[in-house]
Formats: structure tokens, sequence, C-alpha cells
């Protein structure tokens, strides 16, 4: 998508703060983190949301996750964290661009919103 944020910043063209990057997927520093560690973790290929999400999308799905724990591990939060994705501009989707957000590094309080 020429106008997605997010794909912007995975080709390049928009500079931020990467932390992952491989063939697949993009992880990089939130602008405005909720947490001490607040990392977005993105696919190159770019989905709407998950509602647009496909039997296609079953193994990017699942890499996002496993990229997710992993960038937990590397950033010291593994102890505790919270994976975050927001589906829809109800639910505070504001890049439609799928995302996992990561935070960690504080007490999560429940329920979230």
């Amino acid at each position: 998508m020429s106008d997605c944020v997010f794909c912007k910043i995975a080709s390049g063209e928009i500079p931020a703060t990467i932390v992952h990057d491989d063939d697949d997927v993009v992880a990089f520093r939130d602008l405005n983190p909720q947490a001490p560690v607040h990392v977005l973790i993105i696919p190159r290929r770019h989905v709407a949301s998950l509602n647009e999400a496909t039997e296609d999308h079953r193994d990017l799905l699942g890499r996002l996750l496993l990229v997710a724990k992993d960038l937990a591990a590397k950033e010291e939060v593994d102890d505790g964290y919270r994976l975050i994705n927001n589906c829809g501009a109800p639910a505070g989707q504001s890049v439609f661009h799928i995302h996992v957000h990561l935070l960690g590094g504080r007490a999560m309080g429940w329920p979230p919103g």
C-alpha cells in the first residue's frame, strides 16, 4: 500500500527505531510508548487488520507471535508482558496494517481499556 505508514517503515521510506528485521517481519519502538518497553511488530506484507486475514496468512500471523516472544526475551521482559492486537477503529486501531503491540517493563492492570 503506497499510503500506509507501516508499509513505509517496513520499506525504509520512513525512519524508525528498528529492533527486529527479517524477510517477513519488522519490529520497531512505538513513538508514543505506553510502557517502558513498547514495540510494534508488523508483517512486511500488507494486511489491513485481523478481519482481513485468511488461511493464507496463518504462518505469517504465527510468525508475529514468535517474534514477539523472542523480543520479550531480548528486551528482558519475558517474565511478564502483554501482546495487543487492536482490530478496527472502535477497538483503537489507528493504523490499518495488522500489528501486535508488545508491552512490558511494568505491571499491567486488568481489565484493560
